[in-house]
């Protein structure tokens, strides 16, 4: 999934809270980041919940599974960095952790 896309997919929820709740959301930054994503999907499934909105929870229900790679991906490093600090790394994941968010 490339970033317009969910982007894209953001901006609807965006258009879809703004006009059912009147809550405003900050679209780009909802499409990078992994907590700000799952707090507005939170918001928009309880207000779907509450007024039986079917449409606001499948926008939702998109956001979360277009984000679910990048959630993995800072699983991933965040358990890696631990291993890096505590010692317990592997070569490969001290390789790795070298790497991410640097250059090559």
């Amino acid at each position: 999934m490339t970033e317009s896309e969910r982007v894209a997919i953001a901006a609807r929820l965006h258009v879809a809270l703004r006009r059912k709740t009147g809550r405003v959301t900050d679209t780009e930054w909802m499409a990078v980041n992994v907590e700000y994503a799952a707090e507005m999907v939170r918001f928009a499934r309880a207000h779907a919940a509450d007024t039986k909105d079917t449409e606001l929870a499948e926008i939702a229900t998109r956001l979360e599974e277009v984000m679910a790679p990048i959630a993995a991906e800072q699983r991933v490093r965040a358990a890696t960095q631990q291993s890096v600090a505590a010692g317990t790394a592997t070569a490969p994941q001290r390789t790795l952790a070298r790497y991410i968010g640097g250059l090559r």
